[in-house]
């Protein structure tokens, strides 16, 4: 069908962008948009995946990945302790290659360890030709050579694979920067390990995930211009938020990915959702999406927006959900790309949110756990949410007090139970190194905590 051009201007306009959003639209209170409900449905094609070819090794890779440190869980976990709700797994798993996913990523430090084995398993039913596998180098604590090879040596087993197709040195830029990366990949030897280990098959594209600071991804990419490393792939944190308005130690998506562009390097894009906030929109930004795609879900509008970079080689997704991997399907079966005028009610909808005072926590879950038993995503996802949905009353003068007091604090205590809850924070400091988003976790766990006690003391 052919599309009718509109007028950008005209196209904001009508929307009720910028100006138009006032304080009552942010925060208004309705039907709430987010979880498995908020899946618009409809027919899953099953022979329509967009696919892109890797210009490192010609590789043919679905432009969905799945990203598989979110697999279901069981409700308790199995004696040995795995959490990991393996027959789920197997038909999730199942169902995303009959409809063209063939882009699995994992690491040895997902889900209490467990993640690796659950896709092994899953992924060993079917031909090894089918899919690309990919896993990480995560020596973030004590990354002697011998402890690198053996966690290295222990995901072939885990995978049950002889070669590894997309192998990452695992989040890079964290730490002290390049004296880190030096510590854990250069001092050692472990890269000149991995590089031979590209050479001889066993590893067939070698790449990186990148958090932190520019100089660090600079760095890496010298080492690729000078030769001294050919990277065939690199992980960024990509979004219509993150594009240009990246929080924490993170850079600017924009620079990231044009730099990797203009070295023909093959981009993997993590976080597209955000930790899943771009697809639980207040209802103000919501209706202004389904004003233009009625029909569509909130967060096909991010998955577009990844998708439509040309040099973007797949977009991963933590599908827990069947639901949510049957949307992602219809969103790249095939991929419609942003037109400029959607481009720029995104750029307008990304200015909006960054008004609203959420934690830009991504639920990695790389803080946990937490030693005195906090349940550190569940209580950031709390509060994001409340603020999302207006339930973060100001003060007693907010007409809208009482409700949202409530609204807070029900559902606090239905989503953490009062153990795990902000007010067990003591400060330690352990899980800030890890955060990959450079949240000051235990100053904004005690913001959240008096904030808790002012709404149940009625003191705001």
């Amino acid at each position: 069908m052919k599309k009718k051009k509109i007028d950008r201007r005209a196209f904001l306009k009508t929307l009720g962008v910028g100006a138009a959003a006032t304080t009552a639209a942010l925060y208004g209170c309705g039907p709430r948009n987010g979880g498995p409900a908020s899946v618009t449905p409809g027919e899953v094609p099953a022979d329509g995946m967009t696919f892109r070819t890797s210009s490192a090794t010609g590789d043919r890779v679905s432009l969905l990945g799945y990203g598989c440190m979110r697999w279901p869980q069981l409700p308790s976990p199995a004696d040995d302790g795995n959490p990991i709700d393996q027959q789920t797994v197997n038909t999730l798993v199942d169902y995303a290659i009959a409809h063209g996913v063939n882009y699995f990523d994992t690491a040895p430090v997902y889900l209490q360890g467990f993640s690796e084995r659950a896709t092994g398993i899953a992924l060993k039913r079917h031909p090894r030709d089918s899919y690309f596998i990919a896993t990480k180098m995560s020596n973030f604590s004590n990354p002697t050579r011998e402890n690198s090879l053996a966690m290295y040596r222990q995901s072939f087993r885990e995978l049950q694979v002889d070669h590894i197709d997309y192998y990452l040195l695992h989040s890079i830029g964290g730490g002290k920067g390049i004296e880190t990366f030096n510590e854990r990949f250069i001092d050692n030897g472990v890269l000149d390990f991995l590089l031979r280990e590209r050479e001889a098959g066993r590893i067939r594209n070698l790449g990186w995930s990148f958090h932190g600071s520019q100089e660090v991804f600079d760095h890496l990419l010298t080492m690729h211009d000078e030769g001294r490393a050919r990277w065939d792939f690199v992980q960024i944190q990509m979004n219509y938020v993150d594009w240009r308005h990246a929080s924490g130690r993170n850079v600017n998506a924009e620079y990231l990915y044009g730099e990797l562009a203009k070295r023909d390097i093959p981009v993997v894009i993590m976080e597209p959702l955000l930790g899943g906030r771009l697809s639980r929109l207040n209802d103000y930004l919501v209706g202004r999406l389904k004003a233009l795609r009625p029909t569509q879900s909130t967060a096909s509008w991010a998955f577009r927006f990844a998708g439509s970079y040309p040099k973007v080689l797949t977009v991963l997704s933590g599908m827990t959900y069947m639901e949510h991997l049957q949307d992602n399907i219809r969103t790249y079966a095939p991929l419609e790309a942003l037109t400029s005028a959607e481009f720029e009610l995104l750029e307008d909808t990304a200015q909006v949110m960054l008004k609203y005072p959420t934690i830009p926590c991504t639920e990695c879950q790389y803080c946990m756990p937490c030693p005195y038993g906090l349940n550190i995503p569940a209580i950031f996802a709390h509060y994001n949410k409340c603020v999302n949905e207006g339930n973060v009353p100001k003060d007693r003068q907010d007409p809208n007090y009482r409700e949202a007091r409530r609204a807070f604090l029900v559902g606090y205590d239905r989503s953490v139970p009062r153990l795990r809850q902000a007010s067990h924070c003591i400060g330690c400091n352990q899980c800030v190194e890890h955060c990959p988003q450079s949240i000051d976790i235990p100053k904004q766990l005690h913001r959240i905590d008096s904030f808790v006690e002012q709404l149940k003391q009625n003191t705001l």
